[in-house]
């Protein structure tokens, strides 16, 4: 009788984009998944192959946006006269590209003179607060922080 013998498992590839990017260290891939996950909703997420977050991610933050710009909300800009509008600002950044896609829908100026308008004004921070949270997990996602 032939003795058999055992051989050891094969190495299990890892199965993302983050595969040919082996010759940077891990925390430099994971800043660079965050930053295509706060310029492009989503996108840190599906490179990540969680195409079930990248979608929610993506089309919540383009609703919000969406709906927020059609209130006539406030998009503040850098040059805010306090700490609310700074933090305004910083909040409607966080939306990414989506940014730039609510100063051109926002051709009549804001309407915060309405309910419509300071609703939408909160819709657009949130929107944007949102997409930076999303962002934020993916980072710790491709650190291997969270799953």
């Amino acid at each position: 009788m032939a003795e058999e013998t055992a051989q050891p498992p094969a190495p299990v590839e890892e199965t993302s984009v983050v595969t040919p990017l082996r010759g940077l260290s891990r925390e430099r891939i994971a800043l660079l998944i965050a930053v295509a996950g706060w310029l492009v909703p989503g996108l840190g997420h599906a490179l990540q192959k969680m195409w079930g977050r990248a979608v929610v991610c993506f089309l919540t933050v383009g609703v919000l946006v969406w709906v927020g710009a059609g209130m006539r909300g406030n998009l503040f800009n850098s040059r805010g006269n306090d700490a609310f509008d700074s933090l305004g600002y910083f909040a409607d950044l966080g939306t990414g590209g989506f940014y730039l896609v609510a100063r051109s829908l926002e051709t009549n100026g804001p309407d915060v003179s309405h309910a419509d308008g300071d609703y939408g004004t909160r819709f657009l921070a949130t929107a944007g607060v949102f997409n930076l949270l999303a962002a934020l997990h993916a980072f710790e996602a491709a650190r291997g922080r969270k799953a």
